[in-house]
């Protein structure tokens, strides 16, 4: 039976992180990512807000450079899918769709995906003026029109963050009110570049190659309309902001969960001695390329300090 030193459950930029830190102190290390490197990074077309990323980045390049750093340092590959795990002895078991792993350590870094906004096109452009994060994409929609779908905390504190790049920013709510708090709500409220559509849901975004216009629909009359970019931008923004969803149902009973997500301490550490979590999947505030690649560099370094004990 082959015994892994350290497990990383997800190759996004906090298990590339933890593979490369885990795989430079000479642990025998198993990266295991049921689809491509990289998690929500890869759908982003340009990366600027990542320190040292070269120019006209784009996630797929960047994810790319790091998977090949883990490689230098010998971390193992196996593309699977998790099924269950069982963290109750010292060695670690877990079972995937194409067989079974044990470590005496392991990271999770299975992260969490933005909740889609539910529309006809939407996949299809993602990345090309439908974005899950202002922080990333606010600057690309400067001087244009932006509309953030959502009525919680979130939608609207983030709807405000944009007013900083967009000419007018509008939110579109399938209510006729919001759910923010209201300290949060009154500010929105007396914003000038703030609007609103209520009642209303988007049904359709349609482009080639850019998102150039959506439909949505009035859900009390039943009327749609369709929206088109204004012909000097070419495009606009859609931010959906309507709940994340955390990649964590194998690990429910095997682990401490908090609202799908999974608490740790300042060291990645989780409630079971040997299991830490990195990255989105953790219970945070910030998630970023940035703060997830620190957790996947802690996570390796305090695996190593858990082994050596």
């Amino acid at each position: 039976m082959q015994i892994y030193d350290v497990i990383i459950i997800g190759g996004g930029p906090a298990g590339l992180a933890a593979g490369l830190y885990a795989g430079r102190a000479r642990m025998k290390t198993l990266l295991i990512e049921k689809d491509k490197d990289g998690g929500q990074i890869v759908i982003t077309s340009e990366v600027e807000n990542y320190p040292g990323c070269m120019e006209e980045e784009s996630g797929v390049s960047l994810v790319a450079r790091m998977t090949h750093q883990t490689e230098k340092f010998g971390v193992e590959r196996a593309q699977d899918a998790i099924t269950a795990v069982d963290f109750s002895g010292d060695v670690k078991v877990l079972k995937g769709k194409k067989g079974e792993y044990h470590a005496r350590s392991v990271i999770i870094a299975t992260g969490a995906f933005p909740r889609p906004i539910g529309c006809e096109g939407e996949k299809e452009l993602i990345g090309k003026g439908v974005s899950y994060c202002a922080t990333c994409d606010g600057n690309f929609f400067e001087d244009m029109d932006i509309y953030v779908v959502g009525g919680g905390d979130t939608a609207v504190e983030e709807a405000m963050y944009l007013t900083k790049f967009g000419r007018k920013v509008t939110i579109v709510h399938r209510r006729d009110q919001l759910r923010a708090a209201k300290s949060i709500q009154e500010k929105a409220l007396k914003n000038p570049k703030i609007n609103f559509l209520w009642d209303t849901v988007i049904t359709k975004l349609k482009g080639d190659g850019l998102l150039e216009s959506m439909v949505i629909k009035n859900l009390k009359t039943g009327e749609e309309t369709e929206i088109h970019a204004p012909e000097e931008d070419g495009t606009f923004g859609v931010f959906g902001f309507i709940g994340f969803l955390p990649q964590s149902s194998i690990f429910e009973g095997a682990i401490n969960l908090e609202d799908g997500y999974i608490p740790t301490n300042e060291r990645m550490e989780t409630n079971i001695p040997g299991v830490f979590a990195a990255g989105d999947i953790r219970v945070k505030d910030i998630r970023q390329v940035v703060t997830a690649a620190a957790d996947g560099a802690i996570a390796a370094m305090m695996a190593e300090k858990y082994l050596e004990h």
